[in-house]
């Protein structure tokens, strides 16, 4: 090897073997894509060899001229830098080996190594030899790599959650400025704490088994809130998400965390935790005060019923004025009343009451039947179309009512002109049983009406038995079974009331 070395950097070698020699260089050259140059010093000339031609982009007849050379570095950093290490090799000896950008004959920019040896001979620099290697697609690749990490670590720095990325043992590798923020370190304070220390103590020991398990391979990543420690020793929360690095041969790396700051979150649950419970407190306050006083009422006004009857039947000629008669509708009034807010009191105090899965059609039927009085007096027409094993759940009861209710009312407020027709639609929706009750009566005006529909002693109409407590506990009823109901009305052509029921299936 040491004499192919002398053969070929010999400058006694014969024409003819220097010949030889290059052709086979060439052939090296063109194979590993690696071109070699030789700047001749002494006869002012430069040789490129063929791969040398083709990372420029000229012809290989292309004869390249010493002092033109340098123009294919177009740019003034680049030539610079380019004559500043050839007149330091040629000076002192010493040589170079650069990466350098181009342009081509064909205005392509590439990147190439420069390597560069002078030759010296009596102590002065004869020429200088070299390689020259295409390295545009390496540094394309590393470049675009390094923006990529800058546009990274420019996105996790400025991110408006905190980020941190942590090793195997524990010791923080980075921190963004949220997380900074978030528990009041530097981030230069972070380099000197493990991750364990700035988490609430009965934390760490779970968070141990959960990151072996994700370098044991067992676990991908987890999610859990954390009660961090701030700096000035006050506990804030954050929704941490952690996942685990590995390189190309799955050995884990290093833990990135993604945390949340939550603090206002919890804030405001506790906020609704308390106002639940209040609520709560008060509903059952207010449901025991509703019994009381229901109670204690309907005995008071039983009592006032008993002894006007009593007077009626034991001293008649105490009756007999202007006046009884209005005593007497005050407390039958009073009666009515009660009674109307003790049933309202039952309703609520039955919402933990458990559902049962009810045939919608033969509850429907059971409401027909009740009605059956009314509808023949009326010459009703009743269209039903409602499947045979079709089911809601419902309080039996409830339903009876809230069937029963409608119904009637599709009845009582019917038009003069014409004899009442209700039509009785269920069908089954993705998540609910949807029954339409439809008439042809007087209807409603909703445009005057539609925020009181339900409302406690609402009335719309003129009708003796009009007292404004049936769609109130109808609607009490449907809520308290975790139904709804809505309605479309056009005054003088009938109302559709549409409920919409859970059912077993959800």
């Amino acid at each position: 090897m040491k004499n192919v070395d002398k053969k070929i950097f010999s400058l006694e070698d014969s024409p003819s073997s220097f010949s030889e020699t290059n052709r086979f260089l060439n052939v090296v050259q063109d194979a590993i894509a690696i071109g070699s140059w030789e700047l001749d010093l002494v006869k002012k000339s430069l040789y490129w060899s063929p791969v040398t031609k083709k990372i420029h982009e000229v012809s290989q007849d292309y004869m390249p001229k010493y002092e033109k050379a340098v123009e294919f570095y177009t740019a003034f950093k680049e030539r610079e830098l380019l004559e500043k290490v050839i007149e330091k090799a040629i000076a002192t000896g010493e040589k170079y080996d650069i990466e350098i950008q181009l342009s081509t004959a064909k205005n392509n920019k590439k990147w190439v190594r420069a390597i560069g040896y002078p030759v010296f001979k009596a102590g002065k620099c004869i020429k200088l030899m070299g390689i020259l290697q295409d390295i545009t697609a390496k540094t394309n690749v590393y470049n675009e790599t390094a923006l990529k990490e800058k546009q990274v670590r420019t996105i996790l720095e400025h991110a408006p959650n905190g980020v941190a990325v942590v090793d195997l043992n524990d010791e923080f590798l980075f921190v963004n400025k949220s997380f900074c923020e978030f528990l009041g370190y530097t981030e230069k304070d972070f380099l000197e704490l493990k991750y364990e220390e700035v988490i609430i103590p009965e934390l760490r020991s779970e968070c141990k088994d959960l990151t072996q398990k994700m370098v044991d391979g067992t676990l991908t990543n987890f999610q859990m809130e954390k009660q961090y420690l701030q700096k000035n020793g006050d506990s804030v929360y954050g929704l941490t998400s952690t996942s685990l690095l590995r390189d190309e041969n799955n050995a884990p790396l290093y833990f990135i965390k993604n945390i949340i700051d939550i603090g206002p979150t919890k804030k405001v649950e506790k906020r609704i935790q308390q106002l639940h419970e209040t609520t709560e407190e008060q509903n059952l306050r207010l449901l025991n005060f509703a019994h009381i006083v229901s109670h204690n009422l309907r005995s008071h006004s039983g009592n006032l019923t008993m002894l006007i009857d009593l007077m009626q039947e034991d001293i008649p000629a105490a009756t007999q004025n202007e006046y009884f008669p209005f005593i007497q509708e005050a407390v039958k009034n009073l009666s009515d009343t009660i009674d109307n807010l003790h049933e309202v009191s039952l309703i609520n105090s039955n919402i933990n009451v458990n559902l049962e899965s009810l045939n919608l059609l033969e509850y429907t039927k059971k409401s027909l039947n009740s009605s059956r009085a009314l509808l023949l007096e009326t010459d009703a027409e009743v269209d039903v179309n409602i499947a045979s094993d079709l089911t809601v759940l419902a309080i039996p009861a409830y339903l009876d009512s809230i069937l029963l209710n409608i119904i009637t009312n599709a009845i009582k407020y019917r038009r003069k002109d014409s004899k009442p027709k209700i039509k009785i639609t269920a069908t089954a929706e993705e998540n609910h049983i949807k029954l339409d009750i439809s008439d042809n009566g007087l209807g409603i005006d909703l445009g005057l009406h539609k925020d009181k529909m339900f409302g406690l002693y609402k009335t719309f109409h003129s009708h003796k038995d009009s007292r404004g407590l049936g769609l109130f506990i109808t609607k009490n009823q449907i809520d308290a079974i975790g139904a709804r109901i809505t309605v479309i009305s056009t005054v003088n052509k009938g109302s559709t009331f549409t409920i919409h029921f859970l059912y077993e299936q959800n």
